[in-house]
């Protein structure tokens, strides 16, 4: 483990002990369930930066892996949408952290009658060397922790969420991104990589990273305002920065006609004579009149065409979109 991996879990095991309302938290990654309950330690100890969790797309047979597991609250809401032994496995190699949240679900245990501890599992382990066998888990899940690992160790984790994975299985992932490059000294500084600034990518490299390990579809499924960054409190910069949150579901598919497939929002709307027109590189269907969510290579490549009707990113991309 490098010098500054060594500082990451020092700042969290530290987090553990005392909560630090400071570190990455938003209320958005806590949803409001009939019946889900927090213990109010739980909510205190919310680190992350955006939600992982949709309850729309998690099922009772999925089997969840969750990196990094803050005060436990990501688990009880995986918990919840799959009750049933050994559903849920939590993953993290700071001690402190694993009795943190493992100490919390005992409470929401009392505090939800539908919660049993033995749907959750939680290991000791760390993102690098993920402690499962290849693909045995449907869903990965991590919420502003990747953004702490330089691009080699970051390129690992993700590589290490694509071998655990079964196939189509997918990766709920969520991180701050800066929309210009980083000083070197906020870069260079490892305890401001623990609160997860000093190592935000822009959104063009995070997505080529998740590229390259594997994945056939990404999906931008939520772009917004995290903080932002002002020189009275950062000198290094010379103007104020603002960093954003995005919340990415990455799927373990071969990639498609036009590579692997990034849908950021983006749709084209046939609107030629006929009833509708079928693409033949991708074999998809369009409709007249009816807009379809499209990757950015397909994009960009029917656009071009007279009878095409093209919108611009939303950076909010639904799931399953064609082509």
């Amino acid at each position: 483990m490098g010098d500054y991996l060594e500082v990451v879990a020092q700042v969290y095991a530290e987090a553990a002990r005392q909560p630090d309302p400071g570190l990455c938290c938003v209320p958005l990654a806590v949803w409001e369930l009939p019946g889900l309950r927090y213990p109010s330690r739980m909510l205190e100890m919310n680190y992350g930066c955006g939600s992982t969790v949709d309850p729309r797309e998690i099922c009772e047979t999925d089997t969840v892996l969750y990196i990094g597991v803050g005060g436990g609250l990501e688990l009880l809401q995986f918990a919840y949408l799959v009750r049933r032994r050994g559903g849920v496995i939590g993953i993290d190699p700071v001690a402190e952290m694993r009795e943190a949240a493992w100490a919390n679900l005992l409470e929401a245990e009392n505090l939800n009658p539908w919660f049993c501890r033995d749907f959750v599992e939680i290991r000791d382990g760390d993102a690098l060397h993920l402690p499962l066998c290849a693909e045995s888990v449907t869903v990965v899940a991590q919420n502003c922790l990747f953004n702490v690992f330089r691009e080699e160790e970051l390129q690992r984790a993700l590589s290490e969420v694509y071998r655990v994975l079964q196939p189509q299985g997918r990766f709920y992932t969520s991180d701050p991104i800066a929309q210009q490059p980083l000083p070197r000294a906020l870069r260079e500084d490892a305890r401001l990589r623990a609160r997860c600034i000093g190592g935000c990518l822009s959104l063009e490299e995070y997505l080529t990273h998740l590229a390259k390990a594997g994945f056939g579809r990404i999906e931008v499924r939520a772009r917004f305002p995290y903080r932002v960054l002002a020189p009275t409190e950062f000198p290094d910069l010379a103007t104020p920065m603002l960093l954003e949150t995005i919340e990415i579901t990455a799927y373990k598919m071969e990639a498609g006609p036009d590579g692997p497939a990034i849908f950021v929002g983006e749709t084209v709307t046939y609107i030629g004579t006929e009833h509708g027109w079928k693409d033949e590189v991708s074999g998809t269907y369009l409709p007249r009149g009816v807009p379809m969510p499209v990757s950015r290579k397909a994009a960009e490549r029917l656009r071009r065409l007279p009878f095409i009707w093209y919108t611009p990113p939303t950076w909010h991309a639904r799931p399953n979109g064609c082509c």
